[in-house]
């Protein structure tokens, strides 16, 4: 058994089927599950309950996924600072980034980097702030960008942006002629919101909760402008960022400021208080801080 037969086991495991982790892993579904055959004969013991299409881990399962997260960690930690060694400016950095902050920050922040560091590579993964704090959290990723506030045991971080979540309704919305609207007022309106991947889906509805009522949640989508549109077709409220408010046209939802409670957005760059950082995580992280600026 080499590492790249726990990688193999860590994936299986993470997405709870063979055929997903062999996309990801970019290798056939036999070769995969030969070596998780492989694996479990070599020890002696069943890794996953295989249930139809969906597997879960076994008890010798969950102890298997504990120390290989554990020794691939190490080994990957092995061979950034040997990397580091050998390749002085060298490296790929791999970021989880959530869908609706990548194309207002992060194409000229990219191009700035690149041009100071051409020879470090960058792989986006693109995912609600959940994932990107479970990536992080479990290396599939190196850093991340994420709502804050964040498990302050778990990861270092700084701030970027700090805003708020501004609301958007139908031009023809009872509404639409206000300059401002409190929470509560929401009560009987349709919402459109992101995936419950995203934290500002969970944000919304506690929000709403506290104001004394739960949201009625019409549709779910990942991407800002989907949201914005059904918006435009008069289909429900929605409550977006002030940065992503500035991408819409104006002339087809009507944007106010929703005030009493105020529901504050967040961003910050995050990465994990234990784990090696290579040069390219570390200069990324001083680079940006620096263009970006701490705010907040």
């Amino acid at each position: 058994m080499d590492i790249r037969h726990l990688e193999y086991f860590l994936e299986v495991a993470r997405n709870q089927s063979f055929t997903k982790a062999a996309e990801k892993l970019y290798i056939t579904q036999p070769t995969i599950s030969k070596t998780i055959r492989n694996m479990e004969d070599e020890w002696g013991v069943t890794l996953f309950y295989r249930q139809g299409k969906r597997i879960e881990l076994t008890d010798a399962g969950h102890i298997m996924y504990q120390q290989a997260q554990q020794m691939v960690d190490s080994f990957q930690r092995v061979s950034a600072e040997l990397e580091d060694l050998m390749n002085l400016k060298r490296g790929h950095l791999r970021i989880g980034l959530p869908p609706m902050v990548g194309s207002s920050f992060f194409p000229e922040v990219i191009g700035q980097f690149h041009q100071e560091y051409p020879k470090i590579t960058i792989q986006l993964i693109e995912d609600g702030a959940k994932k990107v704090e479970a990536d992080v959290v479990s290396g599939q990723t190196d850093i991340g960008v994420a709502v804050l506030p964040v498990n302050e045991d778990v990861f270092h971080y700084y701030s970027f942006v700090k805003e708020k979540l501004n609301l958007l309704v139908h031009p023809s919305h009872r509404l639409a002629g206000r300059d401002h609207v409190n929470l509560n007022e929401l009560a009987e309106e349709a919402f459109v919101l992101f995936r419950e991947d995203f934290t500002l889906h969970d944000r919304i509805i506690r929000e709403c909760i506290s104001a004394g009522f739960e949201p009625r949640v019409v549709y779910e989508s990942s991407q800002w402008d989907l949201i914005s549109g059904m918006v435009a077709a008069n289909l429900g409220i929605a409550l977006l960022p002030e940065t992503i408010c500035k991408e819409i046209d104006s002339s087809r939802v009507t944007i106010l400021p929703l005030d009493n409670p105020v529901i504050p957005w967040q961003l910050g760059m995050i990465w994990r208080k234990d784990r090696y950082l290579s040069f390219a995580v570390r200069e990324w992280i001083s680079f940006t801080r620096g263009l970006l600026g701490e705010r907040g």
